[in-house]
Parts: C-alpha cells; structure tokens; sequence
C-alpha cells in the first residue's frame, strides 16, 4: 500500500527476495504518472489498485507504507478479510479509537497486525523490559530544520532563520504523533512498546547543524536503565522519511516469507 519514497525503497528490494511475489500496489491515486514512473524504473510489470479487493490475486499479506490515513481506509478492511498486515504509519494508532477498531478487524477477520520499528532501534529491549515494569521512558527526535517543513512548526518558527537547536514540541507522544504525523511515527511506536502514548515524553527539535534524523532513547525501569541512541539518513529527495524505516519494512516482510526470523 502506497508508491511514494519508501514504499518505492521497499519494492526495489523486495523485487528481488527469495520467496515473496510481489501481486500488486494499491494506491491513492492509480493512475497518477508518478506511481507508473516508479514501477517502470523498478522494471516491475504490477497492476495499480485504488482498493486491495480490485487485485486478480488476493494477497497473503498487505504491507502499509501510505501513511496515517491507509490504515483506516486499507488495513481495517484487508484485516477484516483475513489478510494479515505490516504497518508503517504506527503513529496513526494515536488518534482515539484507532487501535481499538484495528484490534476488532484482526478479530473479526482472523488475521494480525504487526508494527514495525521502522526508523529506530532498542524496541524489542523497551518492549522486554515492560514485562519487569518501566518507570520512565523519553524519546527525542532531532532532524535538520527542513525535516520539519510543512509541519506544525512552521506556524511558530521561522525555521530556515533557526541557527541553533530548538526545540519545537515538549509533550506526551500522544500529542506527537498527533501534531507531525509524517514525523512522529517514531515517538508513537516507542510509546506503544513501553508506557503508553499518555506516559511516555516526547521532545522534537529543528537542529540546523544536523546532518542526519537523530533518535534517542532514555528508558528506566526494574530491568536497570539504557540509553539508545541511532543517526539515521533520509530516504533521498524526502527529508521526511528514515531510509531504515523501508529497510525496517523489507525485513519484516523476509521474515513473514522466511524460514527463521531474527
């Protein structure tokens, strides 16, 4: 689901991984030039669907790369049709009620969700060390100043005049992911693994002398304390996405079609 940066990423490595077939892409808009421009670089001959139903072959499984508004118009639907699913846009999962109709479609249908960890790391410790009790979790994403363009930040920064670090948002990851919902996926997925959305801090910041998305981890608990911390490139021409969040999506998928999973 979806064709833009990193659904694209995520087709041009899986064109070529030992047992998955790819059987089609469902899209906002099929037949906008730029989704056929991209399936022809790829050297992919796939048909190009406004709704998963309208595929010749059902698929096996659905991976979702486009963004929030996908899972309800989408993942709810193939879940509720026994289809399991990948997620990216894990930030979605913020707006009330969300999960809860996400839980009932798997429910209903048979099938599952998995969210992936896409542009972070440390999330299968954070989610372990939940099981011993956790008693502070705070994440912090810093990207460059045009990594924030078009967001909520706009409306109260100048930020192409920003000549140091600023911090733009201090709140729940919650209100996050509900504020930059192309850029706080991240802040949602640790809160989901750990203390919640309503427990978990998030601080975002417009960082003019970053040269890469900056996501960090502070986390206590029974198990001890640990602090996480990973510099990640975009995705090239989107300032926006992690370039890991597609790698994150590719092997979530290798490991539904494989063997052995790690």
């Amino acid at each position: 689901m979806g064709c833009g940066a990193i659904g694209g990423a995520v087709l041009e490595r899986l064109r070529a991984a030992p047992a998955v077939r790819l059987v089609g892409v469902v899209a906002r808009a099929p037949g906008h030039p730029a989704t056929a421009a991209t399936l022809r670089r790829l050297g992919l001959d796939l048909p190009v669907v406004g709704a998963i139903e309208e595929l010749d072959l059902r698929p096996d499984l659905c991976l979702e790369c486009a963004g929030h508004a996908a899972l309800a118009d989408h993942v709810i639907p193939a879940l509720r049709d026994g289809i399991p699913c990948i997620a990216t846009s894990v930030g979605a999962l913020a707006a009330d009620g969300m999960a809860a109709r996400l839980e009932a479609a798997a429910g209903e249908g048979g099938a599952w969700l998995e969210l992936i960890a896409g542009a972070i790391g440390a999330i299968d410790a954070l989610a372990a060390a939940r099981e011993g009790g956790l008693d502070e979790v705070v994440y912090c994403g810093s990207k460059p100043p045009a990594g924030w363009a078009g967001t909520a930040a706009e409306r109260e920064f100048d930020l192409a005049r920003l000549r140091e670090p600023t911090v733009i948002f201090d709140g729940t990851a919650r209100e996050a992911a509900s504020a930059f919902p192309k850029n706080a996926n991240v802040a949602a997925t640790v809160a989901l693994a750990g203390l919640g959305l309503d427990r978990t801090r998030a601080r975002l910041v417009a960082d003019p002398l970053a040269t890469a998305n900056v996501h960090q981890l502070q986390v206590r608990g029974a198990f001890g304390r640990f602090e996480f911390k990973i510099e990640g490139r975009p995705l090239p021409g989107n300032p926006k996405s992690s370039a890991l969040t597609a790698w994150s999506a590719v092997r979530a998928v290798c490991n539904r079609a494989g063997v052995i999973a790690i």
